[in-house]
């Protein structure tokens, strides 16, 4: 199949990367060698498993500086509740829990095998394994995942979080409302259940990519008579070999054996601990400090050390075979908002494109372990890269006389006033919207920073049009990886006018282009692999030169692994983080 090919276009591309990160490490770094044994050594996780084990039993530790959006599979979109939703939430296809390239490769999970597209890739049909159950032994049907779509993409009055592309794709997703207000028991009409096992999926456009849509937790299966729409997070029914003992609303949870899950319907989970707990609204420093202590097994977020921890663990010897400087296959960047003023105006937006100092805000959120300065949108670990910089300046320290220009062009030539948001959370952001703030000084632009918390960033603040409009957040920081590892899989719910909500949005520019939503389309419609990897970069660049988005930095993780966590590798199928799937702990 044609996403067979993409998988292995992105695979080559993301071991590429992987090397040149493994000839970064340090003197003992033994490139990590296929036994994984110990605790490993420099980048050891990026190409292998550290601390194999096969033995059951411990507890794993979960930390986090914020609490999630949430983590109900249909309402959430932040990238690890995505990677740690799996020990709970099964879906039809799933990314193989592996080390390096193999991490790439798309597996069935739920389905029997792999979805089989109709000759123009508009219809995709799954058949379920037998044997499916839920946590309370009442089968799993296609109903169930049918229901699990409808309320995840057509309900935003309840759930606000997770993307669109099933409401933007399916035929008849502009006019279905959703199962809440739509009470008929047909439900949404181009997703059909002939059988318990069967689910089809009839699109409006090709979509060459639904194998990879497929592994979104947006389909794992909800039983709708559990359903509590939004509140269906204090008791979400679990489908995978992990249940819920409890949940804590903004405080965290702990995740036990679920005895209806059958291994032998599941080759991908190991299920090796006996518990897994997850902690919120913990101190990013004092995360760090834990994870140096082995008093917990990983950091939730999977973004890296602060930057006030990342000296102590680079210069101590011990410490630094602990760490994994991945590539996060993630841009972070600034949205520039379309509906507030000034930046309605495309040439005070290329004023702030000139006026940033990017090299300063790498500087400021770590240096080069936790990334480089990003000149696109698309980073190059994702196929449909291409190279350009349409605000090219020396050493990447902006280029003040050109910004000055601009500010005349758009009628403020001494400069202008707004307000820029961050995550209050994340101490790597914050030091970056500082140094923004002091290089935009420097042209005359005063940005005020507003700060958030992270777990409510979008659907409350930042993705919120109606906040962003009241209280002019014309510049918004923010840090996107791929959903799936394509060009599509990344740009599509960033840019495309379709993604636009009224919370919860991911499009924080608002960009709403008719020549790059049809671009975007057209793209993902055509089935030959190398033009659709062509157009995504077309269509990175045809952003560029609207100036609505200020990439800053391809993001990497200095990741520290403690010597306790067994099974430790990266994936790259989730921005560069732990695979929690395969994670287990000695402890």
């Amino acid at each position: 199949m044609k996403t067979r090919k993409t998988t292995a276009v992105v695979a080559t591309a993301v071991a590429l990367m992987l090397a040149a990160s493994a000839c970064s490490g340090s003197d003992d770094d033994n490139g990590g060698g296929s036994s994984g044994k110990g605790s490993g050594a420099t980048d050891a996780a990026l190409t292998s498993v550290v601390n194999k084990s096969d033995k059951k039993g411990g507890t794993v530790k979960i930390e986090l500086s914020d609490e999630p959006d949430s983590l109900d599979p249909g309402n959430t979109y932040y990238g690890w509740v995505q990677n740690f939703s799996r020990l709970y939430g099964r879906t039809l296809t799933s990314f193989k829990p592996a080390a390096g390239k193999d991490g790439l490769e798309i597996v069935p999970d739920l389905a029997e095998g792999l979805g089989k597209a109709s000759a123009d890739a508009k219809t995709w049909t799954y058949t379920l394994k037998k044997g499916l159950k839920f946590e309370d032994g009442t089968p799993i049907t296609s109903k169930d995942v049918k229901y699990a779509v409808e309320r995840s993409n057509f309900a935003p009055e309840a759930l606000s979080n997770g993307p669109t592309y099933f409401k933007a794709h399916l035929l008849g997703g502009d006019k279905y409302k959703g199962p809440y207000k739509d009470k008929s028991a047909g439900g949404i009409s181009s997703i059909e259940t002939p059988d318990d096992t069967t689910i089809v999926f009839k699109l409006k456009d090709a979509f060459a990519d639904f194998d990879y849509l497929a592994t979104f937790s947006q389909t794992a299966p909800v039983p709708a008579s559990k359903d509590k729409g939004a509140d269906y997070v204090k008791h979400i029914v679990s489908s995978g070999p992990y249940k819920f003992e409890s949940y804590d609303e903004g405080r965290g949870a702990t995740l036990v054996r679920n005895s209806n899950w059958d291994p032998k319907t599941d080759p991908n989970r190991p299920a090796l601990p006996n518990k897994v707990t997850v902690r919120f609204k913990v101190k990013q420093e004092t995360v760090d400090n834990n994870l140096i202590a082995d008093n917990t097994t990983a950091d939730g977020a999977g973004t890296g050390v602060a930057p006030a921890t990342q000296p102590d663990v680079l210069t101590k010897p011990d410490l630094k075979k602990q760490t994994d400087n991945s590539y996060a296959g993630a841009t972070s960047y600034i949205g520039l908002n379309v509906h507030v003023a000034p930046f309605d105006n495309i040439h005070c937006r290329k004023a702030v494109q000139w006026g940033i100092d990017k090299a300063s805000v790498q500087a400021a959120q770590g240096g080069d372990p936790k990334g480089d300065v990003a000149t696109t949108l698309l980073p190059p670990t994702v196929n449909g890269y291409s190279k350009f910089d349409l605000y090219e300046s020396a050493g990447h320290k902006g280029d003040e006389a050109k910004a000055k220009d601009e500010l005349k062009q758009c009628g403020k030539p001494k400069g202008f006033d707004t307000k820029i948001s961050a995550r209050s959370d994340r101490p790597a952001e914050m030091a970056m919207v500082t140094a923004v703030q002091a290089s935009l000084k420097k042209i005359g632009v005063n940005a005020e920073i507003k700060s958030f918390p992270a777990g409510k960033y979008f659907s409350n603040f930042a993705g919120n049009p109606s906040y962003v409009h009241a209280n002019k957040l014309g510049m918004i920081m923010s840090a996107w990886g791929a959903d799936w590892p394509t060009g599509f899989g990344f740009l599509d719910q960033i840019i495309n006018g379709s993604a636009i909500k009224p919370s919860g949005g991911n499009n924080v520019q608002e960009l709403d282009d008719p020549k790059i939503n049809k671009m975007l389309n057209e793209g993902i419609a055509n089935t030959d692999t190398a033009a659709r990897e062509k157009a995504w970069g077309d269509i990175d660049k045809a952003v560029a030169e609207g100036a609505t988005a200020v990439p800053l930095i391809y993001r990497k993780n200095l990741l520290l692994r403690p010597k306790s966590a067994t099974n430790v590798t990266v994936t790259q199928a989730y921005l560069g983080m732990y695979d929690y799937v395969l994670m287990g702990s000695a402890k």
